[in-house]
């Protein structure tokens, strides 16, 4: 008969009885675990293997071409320098992010900058990290910045040739510093220019920081690396170039400069040593920039900006 069972801890009513109470430490268990993290950052997942596969394929050492070849992978590292060259568009092969990271504003922007960009992202323990980033102060984040594949000098006249105009590039003599070359890239697509060239050795080189500088104009506008700077220079008097120095003691000045209206190289020096002597005896011609306000010198990106200006002007 039901209620009557012999078995013994038989429940004979479907309702419970009282129960002893958590004190609330199960309400941890209701809360939310935040915004599912992107597919390249789930352990296991198909997406996240195929980033990693990119990822070491960008990290391996590229071949080199023609005399341009590239330069090495690069890492920038902390959370406000991440963010900033993802804002400014740096080309970035994958993201690194530290395992079980503090998820601040800044790590959330980097996460989806890089998302939107299609750029793979990588969990990493922090031991990985510090051992990547030869223990500087990464905050968690590290961007890889892949190798930048440098243009053959030969190819900067070539392209000018290619659409019928004179060709306008801009030599680098000594210039070290990654913003200034940056700054020249930005001024050479600002008017017209195209490209650059900078010597293989003691010189910037197309770093973050150059392409941050650059606001993105570095995409469209060719950096050549010449072996020996005197020597390309040379090959483009050949080609019928006038190579032009900026010099403080220069010849002529800029507003006499009636070469800038045809197939011209501007060779700028660095701010403190100018031009090398073996640079400035190539150059055909050397200018100065008239300064009435009395300064000694300008920086090689300010410098280069104005020639390229009167240049632009001249030929319009």
């Amino acid at each position: 008969m039901a209620g009557n069972s012999q078995r013994r801890n038989r429940r004979t009513s479907s309702k419970k009885g009282a129960q002893v109470g958590t004190g609330g430490h199960s309400r941890k268990a209701l809360r939310g675990k935040g915004p599912t993290p992107p597919a390249e950052m789930r352990k296991g997942h198909a997406k996240q293997r195929a980033a990693n596969a990119r990822a070491k394929q960008a990290t391996r050492r590229p071949q080199q071409r023609r005399g341009g070849g590239r330069t090495s992978s690069e890492l920038v590292t902390g959370r406000n320098p991440v963010v900033e060259a993802l804002r400014a568009g740096v080309p970035a092969s994958a993201l690194y992010v530290q395992q079980y990271i503090e998820n601040d504003d800044r790590v959330r922007e980097a996460l989806t900058l890089a998302n939107d960009r299609g750029i793979p992202l990588m969990e990493a323990p922090r031991p990985e990290l510090d051992r990547m980033t030869n223990h500087m102060n990464h905050q968690g984040l590290a961007l890889q910045v892949p190798p930048y594949e440098y243009a053959h000098p030969d190819d900067l006249p070539e392209g000018a040739f290619d659409v019928s105009e004179d060709p306008l590039i801009v030599a680098l003599d000594g210039v070290t510093d990654p913003r200034n070359l940056g700054a020249v890239v930005r001024s050479v697509a600002a008017f017209g220019g195209h490209g650059v060239v900078v010597p293989e050795r003691r010189a910037a080189g197309m770093t973050a920081g150059a392409w941050k500088t650059s606001a993105g104009t570095a995409a469209k506008v060719p950096v050549a690396r010449a072996t020996n700077l005197t020597r390309a220079l040379e090959t483009y008097q050949k080609a019928g170039m006038t190579v032009i120095g900026l010099a403080a003691d220069g010849d002529l000045e800029l507003t006499e400069l009636e070469a800038l209206e045809g197939p011209v190289v501007i060779v700028v020096g660095s701010e403190g040593k100018g031009l090398s002597r073996l640079v400035g005896e190539t150059c055909d011609l050397t200018v100065r920039i008239p300064m009435p306000g009395g300064a000694e010198s300008l920086n090689a990106g300010v410098a280069a900006g104005i020639v390229l200006y009167e240049a632009a002007r001249r030929r319009a």
